[in-house]
């Protein structure tokens, strides 16, 4: 029967242990009132226990730091920071000692060894200590290799290595939501709001360092998160800065096309990339963590060949009485149009005014105001409809209704402004 030789057993010995910054104390704080059985007792614990805060035993949180008891959670953004040390534990004197120790992925491996150089030799109770840093870039499952060869005093090579397995969790959720902000399309200055919801999905509070918005090249943005009180610029959410669990805050961006891409593009059209996000924040004692979102890309509204826009409408009318608007319609294709207007009644506003006219040519990213007068026959919030646009050199008809909606009242109730 054949025999397998004894597993040799290595002259050096790895360790491998976490560097994190330790943790305020927590008690459980057991009190009852004075007319209880025990009395001041409680109390009277809790103001000798070293740990507690004076003045303040009730709370849960203490003056005194703790070490970490287990490996932790590793959010993504955050630096893993590692020590590594390699210790002789035989009689003799070990050469050629080289460490590596590589971080490997879902879709990289990465060399994090301070030094590729190897070690001469390593005396009897020796070590070879190293610290590794890695800002965290991915979630998922993370693995650590360390690898440690050697020579022995008889010459033989030997070498080992271990696995480190753990898990990159997400800390901030984060939403985001565009909206376009109509304005005047002749001078290409239609501005883009951007919300960004993040939300603090991790078990501590946070201190929410800088939340910024890096635009693409083909915008400027301006922030609108704070507000000027007393000549003083603050904050939106006032001076506290902090998000706690699961607790969510909504930023919001203004971005404006650049005049040289605006007028080099005529209107910006089809999927455009707007910018990436920045966040860096602090966790309890300080550890800093920090995400770039990917570009956020914005598909721009199409108008399609015809834009009909208004430039000024009335919020409240009387009823029975004409009032006046102003439409702004532009060409958006190109092509050159000759349009002509019709205007369609419908049973609660009537369109006063020749149907039908020639409206003449209007040449590509051109644009033209019309002043239309209208009346209401029926109290409430009205929808304004029935305008259509014919370019009779294709014979095509563009239609638009739920232009906008005005609000009808009694000519006998006075209307403050």
């Amino acid at each position: 029967m054949e025999v397998n030789p004894p597993k040799q057993e290595h002259l050096l010995a790895l360790k491998v242990m976490r560097l994190t910054k330790p943790t305020l104390f927590t008690n459980i704080p057991v009190t009852c009132e004075e007319k209880d059985l025990p009395g001041d007792l409680f109390n009277q614990l809790m103001r000798d226990d070293p740990s507690t805060v004076n003045g303040a035993e009730i709370l849960m949180l203490g003056e005194m730091l703790t070490l970490p008891q287990n490996f932790g959670n590793i959010f993504l953004g955050e630096t893993f920071s590692s020590y590594i040390s390699v210790h002789n534990d035989s009689n003799q004197v070990v050469k050629d000692i080289l460490v590596k120790a590589d971080l490997q992925t879902s879709s990289q491996r990465l060399n994090l060894s301070a030094s590729n150089a190897a070690v001469a030799e390593l005396k009897p109770d020796c070590c070879i200590d190293d610290v590794i840093h890695h800002e965290v870039k991915e979630i998922g499952t993370h693995i650590l290799v360390c690898a440690v060869s050697y020579t022995t005093q008889g010459g033989e090579k030997m070498y080992f290595r271990k696995f480190f397995k753990f898990q990159v969790l997400k800390p901030l959720d984060v939403k985001t939501k565009f909206y376009n902000a109509e304005s005047d399309l002749s001078s290409v200055t239609d501005e883009v709001f951007l919300e960004a919801q993040i939300q603090n999905i991790t078990t501590s509070p946070m201190f929410m360092e800088k939340v910024s918005l890096e635009p693409s090249i083909m915008y400027n943005v301006a922030e609108l998160n704070s507000v000027h009180q007393a000549g003083e610029c603050v904050t939106t959410f006032g001076s506290r800065t902090y998000l706690q669990p699961m607790d969510t805050r909504q930023y919001l961006y203004c971005l404006k096309p650049k005049k040289e891409f605006a007028e080099k593009a005529g209107i910006i059209k089809g999927v455009t990339v707007i910018g990436k996000l920045d966040i860096v924040w602090k966790t309890n004692l300080g550890e800093r963590g920090r995400l770039q979102t990917s570009q956020l890309q914005r598909m721009a509204p199409g108008y399609g060949d015809v834009r009909l826009s208004l430039e000024a409408i009335p919020d409240t009318v009387n009823l029975e009485e004409p009032f006046h608007i102003t439409c702004k319609i532009t060409n958006c294709s190109e092509r050159t149009m000759d349009l002509v207007l019709e205007m369609c009644n419908t049973n609660s506003i009537h369109w006063c005014g020749i149907s039908g006219r020639q409206l003449g040519k209007l040449h590509p990213s051109s644009s033209l105001c019309l002043a239309l007068t209208l009346l209401s026959s029926v109290q409430g919030l009205q929808s304004i409809s029935g305008l259509r646009l014919t370019d009779t050199f294709l014979k095509r008809t563009y239609e638009y209704d739920d232009i906008a909606q005005v609000c009808v009242v009694s000519s006998a109730i006075k209307v403050e402004s």
